[in-house]
């Protein structure tokens, strides 16, 4: 019998030979054998290292050799084979009609967005572009006190976002609505504006690796440049925002362009200590 440990160093060679691109959840071939093996065993991630030890039954070692046979030859992100994906400490169910949740916007929400706002007086949260949910419920889940509106246009994105809601019992605080952009909330106003929108460009679509091919392209391609939903965002945002209120938006690595194209908008760019970048953020008086 082949002990958890084992599984896991083997899955990890496995995926180093593969050459797999990591990014959706994890960015590393040791993490990710860890987090395959743990799910096809059905063991739970707080035994960490206590696990280790643990024999495999003849069934489960099957299932991981299936689960890793199919993360190779169809480069499927894990994410879609499990239907499982962890973000500020939620466990979320994805599949292919929304992106894998990745955002480091995840860490800001932990830290409620200190120092720019006072979370005690935070009523009001919208995430534009939601996807599976992923920041209107870790939201819903910093700010108990606050009401979170999702919003995003593809219909088939939030019946995954519905799904997550009712399974985390925030049907009561967080509103799920189909918007372009803000389409379906004029007139309301948020204390946070937060969004993890489109932001990859044309060329660099055309180079993704073949993971990426698995995720809904409405979530990933924004035109020629990667800001074609970041402009918009930044053009309605503002009158979207109470006095005092944040604009919080991921642009990733086309940040440089985005500086390019607004030179004197005064972004701040918070430090993300897990890793990870490209998070503006404004106040609402810069957008007026």
């Amino acid at each position: 019998m082949e002990a958890v440990g084992a599984a896991i160093d083997r899955c990890e060679r496995a995926l180093r030979r593969a050459r797999v691109h990591f990014g959706h959840g994890t960015d590393n071939a040791r993490d990710e054998a860890a987090e395959l093996v743990f799910f096809a065993a059905g063991l739970a991630h707080d035994l960490g290292t206590s696990a280790y030890g643990k024999s495999l039954t003849a069934r489960r070692s099957a299932r991981i050799d299936a689960l890793l046979a199919r993360r190779i030859a169809e480069r499927m992100p894990l994410a879609y084979l499990t239907h499982r994906s962890f973000f500020a400490g939620l466990e979320l169910y994805v599949d292919e009609r929304v992106l894998v949740p990745r955002s480091p916007i995840a860490e800001l929400i932990l830290q409620r967005f200190r120092p720019w706002v006072d979370a005690r007086r935070v009523r009001r949260i919208l995430d534009v572009g939601t996807g599976s949910g992923a920041i209107a419920l870790a939201c819903a889940a910093a700010f108990p006190k606050a009401g979170v509106d999702a919003v995003d246009i593809s219909a088939a994105a939030l019946q995954v976002a519905r799904r997550n809601r009712r399974r985390l019992n925030l049907e009561n605080r967080v509103r799920i609505l189909r918007s372009d952009h803000f389409d379906a909330v004029e007139g309301c106003r948020y204390d946070i504006i937060v969004s993890n929108p489109p932001y990859v460009g044309r060329a660099e679509m055309r180079s993704l690796p073949r993971e990426y091919e698995h995720e809904p392209r409405l979530g990933l391609a924004s035109g020629t440049d990667g800001l074609d939903s970041v402009r918009a965002i930044l053009a309605a945002g503002g009158r979207h925002l109470r006095r005092g209120g944040i604009l919080v938006v991921e642009v990733g690595n086309t940040e440089a362009t985005l500086l390019r194209a607004f030179p004197r908008m005064p972004f701040i760019w918070p430090e993300i200590a897990m890793g990870g970048g490209g998070v503006f953020l404004l106040r609402a008086e810069d957008l007026e």
